[in-house]
Order: C-alpha cells, then sequence, then structure tokens
C-alpha cells in the first residue's frame, strides 16, 4: 500500500537523493571527520539504492528505518536529543521518519492513543498547499500560503501545552506525471481569485497528478504562553462584545498559563466611594478574599501587610504556604480565610489605572507553593490586557447607570417639571387603586416658541482646511526624514517612496478629497511605519528622526494633530463662552417669567424657548411677556456678539460668526415625547417650523448667491408683516442704545424646499470697545481691520 495522503495533487516518495547531494559536496571539505562522515553515508547511497530512487510505502519505510537513522543522524545529532523538539517527515502526514528524544517524551507524556493532529487545517486547505508547493517549487510563482501551525499536545495532569510548528522543505523537489496539465499566469491569475473553490484548483491540478519526492524536517516551538495570552485577549474581547461567564475560560487559561490543573481565579472590583471590596463587574467570578460575602470594607478583608501592599504599593502580594502562615500569625484574618476555603497558596494582583485601584485578581491553590513570587512574574504579560478590559468594563457600568437614570429620570427644565411630577403622582395613583393606567404624554397648548443661533461661519471649510494642513506638516516630516535616509542609504525604492510623498502632498494641495486621510493613513501604515520601525534599530541618527516623527504626531490617531487641534479648540472655546453668556442671563429671564429654555452646542450655540400659559401653569400670562422674551433675546444676541469679538483674536484659528433668530407668527403645541425623551412641536402645521429651523440659516437672499446670515449681522426671519413691524421697533430701541447700527436691511428669501414666503430683517452689530479708546463703537468692518493691522 502506497502511503495514504488523502485527496493530494501530490504522490509521496520518501527520497534522501537531496540530502545525498548535500553530503557530495562535502567529499571536497577540509574538515577530516566531514570527509569521513560523507564518505559513510555515500556507501549507504550505493548499497540502498531505495533511498534515492524513493520510498512509496510504509512496509519500505518501516523495513528500511535502520538505515534511515543511519543516514539522518547529523540532523539529529545526540547532544541535542533532550533540548531540540524537531522530527523528520513528509509535511502534513503523520508520519515520523526520525525524531529527537524530546519530542518522543511529549508524545509519551500525551498517551499512547495520542496522534499529532494539525489545528484548523482542513482537507481543502491541505489539498491547495499542495498546489502552492507545486507553483512555487517547479514554476516559481510566488504563491504565499505560509500561515502559523499548531499542535495541542496533552502535557502532565493534562494540561495542554501548544507548539508552533515550522517545515524545512530543503530537501524536497517536485516532478511531473503525464497527468499534469501545465500551468499559466492566466491560471495563476484566476487561482489567486479562487481560494475557496476546491473543483478549480483540482482541475488545473488533478489528484495524484505531481510526485513530491523527498523528506522534510519539521521544528517545534512552545508557545504555551504566548497562546494562551492570545486566548486571554480574544476571550477578554468575546466576553466584552458578547457577555458570557468569566470563570471557566479564563480559569483554563490561568491553569494553561502557570500549569497548575487545580488553580481557580477570583475578582474582586473595589468601590473608592465606600472603600470597600464588592462583587458587582464580574458577578460569575467568585472573590476568595469575600469568601461568599457580596460586599465588605478594605480594612476588614485583608490584613494589614496586603492592604499596604495592593493599596500602598499597588503591587502583587504572594501567599505560598498560608498554613505555614497561619502557624505563625493565628490572628491573620486573611490566611485564615484561605485555609477555610481549602486553599493553601495565593496570589493577590492590584489592578491599577493611573494609581487608582481598580480592583483585585485573586489566583489561589489548593497545594502549598503552587503560587510564589516567582511565578507571580507570569501576570506582568497578562496583567495590561485585564487593566484595559477592567476600565473598559466600569466605564460600561458608568454607562449603564447613567443610561437607567437618563430612561427613569430624564432632566426636566424646572419650568416644566410640575406637569411632569403631577402626571406621575396620577400614575402612581391609579396603580394604587389597583387601576390600570398608563403614563400619558405630557402637552403644553398654545405656547410661544421662539429660536436663535450664533452659527460658526464656514466651519467645514475651516475644519478641511485644518486637516489638509496637518497631513501636510506630517508628509513633509515625512519626506524630509526619507531625504536624509537616502544620504546614508542611496536605494532606488527612498527615490520612489519620495515621489509618492510628493504626489500626495500635491494631491491634497489641489483639494482634499473625501478618501484623501484614509489613503495616507493607508501609506502611512503599511509602508511608512514599517520602514520607521526597521531604521530606528539601525543606528542613533535615523532613530533620532523617527522619535523626532513620533512626537510630532498624536499616538491615538497615528496623524499630526496640531491645525486640527487648533481647530478644535477654537470650537470648543466659542461654544463655551457663548454658552455660558446665555445661561448666565437665562437665570435673570426666568425672574422676568417663567418659560421653556433649552441650549445645544454644536458648531456654534442654538436656543429653543418656549412661554405660554400652560408651561406656567398660573393664569398670569400676557403677551407683554412674549414681547419682553423677544426684546430680551435680541439683546442677549447682541451681547453673546460683542464678547465673541473681544476674544476673536486670541482664538488659536481665526474664525467667524453669524446670528439668526427666527421669528414664528402664533402659538403651537409642546409634545414630551416619551419614547426619545425630548420635547417636539405637535402637529403637522407646527412641524413647518422645526423645517424652517433646520433648513433657513442656508438660504439665500432672493436672485443672488449670497446667504442671508453674514458675519457682523443679525439676521431676523419671519413671514408676517406683525412681526416685520415688531422686530423694527425692537431694532430702533437697540440703535438707540448703540447696539445696533442703522444699515437696516429689508430681504426677500429664495424658496426652500416645502416653504415659502420668508423675509428677513438684517442689521449690523455695534461692537463696544474699552472708554479710553478714541471711538467707542465699532462695526464689524471696522473691528476686522483693527484685528487684522
Amino acid at each position: 500500500m502506497k502511503i495514504a495522503t488523502g485527496d493530494f495533487p501530490l504522490e509521496i516518495q520518501i527520497s534522501f537523493c537531496q540530502l545525498f547531494d548535500k553530503y557530495r559536496e562535502q567529499l571536497n571539505s577540509d574538515n577530516s571527520l566531514s570527509r569521513a562522515r560523507a564518505e559513510e553515508v555515500l556507501k549507504l547511497e550505493k548499497e540502498y539504492p531505495i533511498l534515492t530512487n524513493g520510498l512509496t510505502t510504509k512496509k519500505e519505510v518501516e523495513k528500511n528505518q535502520h538505515i534511515i537513522d543511519m543516514v539522518l543522524d547529523d540532523i539529529f545529532t545526540p547532544v541535542l536529543q533532550e533540548n531540540e523538539i524537531k522530527f523528520a517527515t513528509i509535511p502534513y502526514l503523520n508520519i515520523d521518519l526520525k525524531s529527537t528524544q524530546r519530542y518522543k517524551n511529549i508524545l509519551n507524556t500525551a498517551g499512547p492513543d495520542y496522534e499529532p493532529v494539525l489545528i484548523n487545517f482542513e482537507e481543502d486547505q491541505k489539498y491547495i498547499l499542495g498546489c502552492s508547493i507545486i507553483m512555487n517549487v517547479h514554476y516559481g510563482f510566488d504563491v504565499d500560503f505560509r500561515r502559523p501551525l499548531f499542535y495541542n499536545i496533552p502535557g502532565k495532569n493534562g494540561v495542554i501545552k501548544n507548539y508552533r510548528v515550522t517545515y524545512n522543505a530543503e530537501f524536497f523537489k517536485v516532478q511531473k506525471t503525464e497527468k499534469a496539465i501545465e500551468i499559466t499566469q492566466d491560471d495563476v491569475n484566476l487561482l489567486l481569485e479562487s481560494f475557496d473553490d476546491i473543483a478549480l484548483w483540482k482541475e488545473k491540478f488533478p489528484p495524484n497528478s505531481w510526485i513530491l519526492n523527498g523528506f522534510g524536517i519539521a521544528n517545534l516551538v512552545d508557545v504555551t504562553m504566548d497562546v494562551s495570552i492570545s486566548d486571554f485577549k480574544t476571550n477578554l474581547l468575546r466576553r466584552e462584545i458578547h457577555g458570557g461567564t468569566m470563570n471557566q475560560d479564563f480559569a483554563r487559561i490561568f491553569r494553561t498559563i502557570f500549569n497548575l490543573p487545580k488553580l481557580m481565579i477570583g475578582f474582586t472590583d473595589y468601590n473608592e466611594e465606600k472603600e470597600a471590596f464588592q462583587r458587582n463587574l464580574y458577578k460569575d467570578v467568585d472573590s476568595f478574599i469575600l469568601n461568599g460575602k457580596n460586599s465588605q470594607l478594605c480594612k476588614d478583608a485583608l490584613c494589614s501587610t496586603s492592604y499596604y501592599t495592593i493599596f500602598k504599593l499597588n503591587e502583587i502580594y504572594n501567599i505560598t504556604d498560608a498554613e505555614r502562615y497561619n502557624k505563625l500569625y493565628p490572628e491573620n484574618l486573611l490566611y485564615k480565610k484561605l485555609l477555610d476555603q481549602g486553599f493553601k497558596s495565593a496570589i493577590f494582583a492590584a489592578i491599577v489605572e493611573e494609581d487608582k485601584l481598580l480592583g483585585v485578581l485573586e489566583l489561589v491553590s489548593p497545594n502549598a507553593n503552587d503560587l510564589n513570587t516567582i511565578n507571580a512574574n507570569k501576570l506582568k504579560d497578562v496583567m495590561p490586557f485585564l487593566i484595559d478590559s477592567v476600565v473598559r468594563a466600569k466605564e460600561r457600568a458608568e454607562n449603564d447607570m447613567e443610561l437607567v437614570i437618563q430612561e427613569e429620570c430624564t432632566s426636566i427644565h424646572p419650568s416644566v417639571h410640575w406637569k411632569f411630577k403631577k402626571e406621575a403622582q396620577r400614575y402612581l395613583n391609579d396603580i394604587a387603586d389597583g387601576n390600570p393606567t398608563f403614563y400619558r404624554e405630557i402637552v403644553f397648548k398654545d405656547v410661544y416658541p421662539l429660536y436663535g443661533q450664533i452659527d460658526i461661519k464656514g466651519s467645514s471649510e475651516a475644519r478641511n482646511s485644518a486637516t489638509q494642513l496637518d497631513l501636510k506638516l506630517q508628509l513633509q516630516h515625512i519626506q524630509k526624514i526619507i531625504n536624509k535616509i537616502s544620504l546614508v542609504e542611496p536605494l532606488p525604492i527612498f527615490e520612489s517612496l519620495e515621489f509618492r510623498i510628493t504626489n500626495y502632498l500635491a494631491e491634497i494641495e489641489e483639494k482634499l478629497q473625501v478618501d484623501s486621510e484614509r489613503n495616507v493613513f493607508s501609506f502611512l501604515n503599511s509602508e511608512i511605519i514599517p520602514l520607521f520601525t526597521h531604521l530606528s534599530k539601525k543606528n542613533e541618527a535615523l532613530n533620532a528622526l523617527v522619535l523626532e516623527y513620533y512626537e510630532l504626531i498624536d499616538s491615538e490617531t497615528g496623524f499630526v494633530y496640531k491645525h486640527r487641534k487648533d481647530y478644535d479648540d477654537s470650537v470648543m472655546l466659542i461654544n463655551k463662552r457663548l454658552a455660558s453668556i446665555i445661561d448666565k442671563q437665562q437665570h435673570e429671564a426666568q425672574l422676568m417669567y417663567p418659560h421653556y429654555f433649552e441650549r445645544f452646542k454644536t458648531d456654534g450655540v442654538e436656543h429653543n424657548m418656549y412661554i405660554g400659559e400652560s408651561i406656567t401653569r398660573a393664569k398670569s400670562f400676557n403677551k407683554i411677556y412674549l414681547n419682553n422674551l423677544k426684546l430680551w433675546q435680541l439683546q442677549v444676541m447682541c451681547e453673546m456678539e460683542n464678547n465673541f469679538y473681544k476674544f476673536k483674536e486670541n482664538l488659536p484659528v481665526a474664525l467667524d460668526v453669524a446670528s439668526m433668530i427666527l421669528a414664528f407668527n402664533g402659538s403651537l403645541s409642546l409634545r414630551f415625547r416619551m419614547d426619545e425623551k425630548r420635547f417636539d412641536v405637535d402637529g403637522t402645521y407646527n412641524a413647518r417650523y422645526e423645517v424652517i429651523k433646520k433648513r433657513v440659516d442656508k438660504a439665500n437672499i432672493k436672485n443672488t448667491e449670497e446667504r442671508v446670515t453674514q458675519a457682523g449681522k443679525i439676521a431676523i426671519i419671519y413671514s408676517q408683516a406683525e412681526d416685520e413691524a415688531e422686530y423694527l421697533k425692537y431694532i430702533s430701541f437697540l440703535q438707540y442704545k448703540k447696539m445696533l447700527d442703522t444699515d437696516v436691511e429689508m430681504l426677500e428669501l429664495e424658496e426652500l424646499q416645502g416653504v415659502t414666503g420668508l423675509k428677513a430683517i438684517r442689521v449690523s452689530v455695534l461692537y463696544s470697545k474699552n472708554k479710553d479708546n478714541s471711538k467707542e463703537y465699532y462695526t464689524y468692518d471696522d473691528l476686522i481691520s483693527q484685528i487684522t493691522s
């Protein structure tokens, strides 16, 4: 029977002809021992020609095993038998031609029924790998099918050990048979597009149509620790995404890391406010410190030494022999607590982020000395990942609490809180009386809306400009480094990189495209960062250049964040300053007459106000309060404009704002949307008001390309003649108070989608300066010329 390969494009012939060729080269060696050994092996070649012609059955292999051992002796040198994990084989087949003693010991420990099987390696993948060998070895096509291969082999006490397998294919050659089909570049292109189409691979490489002649050397490396850490990270991520228990998976991983089959893990999180340990974060994990309790003060749960080590030093506290320690210190509650639970050794590791204790990882074992100060160092490799996971878990817990608060206790403006309280009381009374009920929607009828905004002009353009400048700065710095590297190593590839950087700079300079940032990021990640990593290891001069580059970029995004930071800081400062002004003025406005108020920060500050008798509850509303609030709103907008231009020149990025007020003639109904937890206008007609709010600031003056909102001016949008007359009175009053200029414009606006007949009054703001200036009031143009002069 031939050596079984299953469904495979290659027929197997175990041959040592390539190895014999190596020995023939040794016949001319200056080393007499090497020549003698070569002569000895080549005698075996002549005596046993089957070793060159090829062994095709297991019976032939068994019959010639003693000769194979002699031929392979140099590869399996006796002095490394107990050190190396190695065997001669045909890759991906369970054939052992010769192996080291350490490999044999590993298999003996695994048990008599164990057969090594590559994990995550399916039959179709094996077939495609055989085809790849043919394309690479025979045709010279560069087809890279390499991937990490592993054996999972039971070790002592049944703990699974992980071994990475690498193959040395130096002693192989590939030969065609009559069944082989000639392969072209077009065939290769098609196959590279069709990894999952196994039928196509078998069409181009029929089963057993080629011969694989030779043998391979498999080397195993114990990567149990690396695989365990990888599993640990994967399980942390899976638990964060999908939930599930931590106990079983994490116990198995830590048992593998420490090679302790009886090890158990626990966790307790720390409540800083209560100075107590508790089981809230990972309730599916036991806590051996709490020993069945849900919460306990930290000083009561720990002994003084462990408390000092964990809380003051933020380090690992080891108990190697709780039984012996308990005899020495019988008053110590922690040793007794462990013994009561059947554990004699333990590691308690403080989980700390930015000098704040988050919790304690607990490892315990029923055996003394299983856990000690030496193997505790293994935690250094996993603690960073655990810390990150605990931080995220605590953040999620905080977010969950906030979500509950928002769902059950949505922040309600004080002016309307009374009505929510009244409805809640009715709802609870009905429940108490046993009556079927539901929480009814809150509606305020016949309220008058007021809307205003101070919007940052050209925010999108400013943001794009900042992005352009940052990308150019980053690419120019990289270009400088590449040019300096070229002087040290004048390689053509550096000239090519410099050319591509120049092209990127030209594209960005011309126009920032939607995908420009993504393209640059991809270029940096795939080519520049790996190059810099390599160069930083070559010499100090190159390393200094690379370090200078990394100091320039933001560590989280990988991009220069200089001009964008200036832009973001400018927007934040504008929003913060303007919001603080209207918030402060709102307190006084509420004293004039109670009304609903809400304010939003976007690229600027916008606000909604609603006033009416249904909001105040008392029958005291009069239109005079509405008119007063309109005048107050216009005055506050002037004040916000003034305040902005007093600190405008101190902004990191020069930005302008434009102000707008929307006048709505008439009242509407305001409904609290229970599903969205927010107020919204009620009714189809009233919804037109919301449509106008969203679109009107982008409207142009009729028959022009000029926006109605302009820097230095306040635009009042309206549709009814009564509103026009009313606001002209307010403007006249504020002109008298030197808050508005005399250049009043009466404008018609272009039609918006679904909205027609809109008009605008536009007037310039007067900006007041210090009293000692020669001119006390300035127009917008005066201010700009003074700032830029």
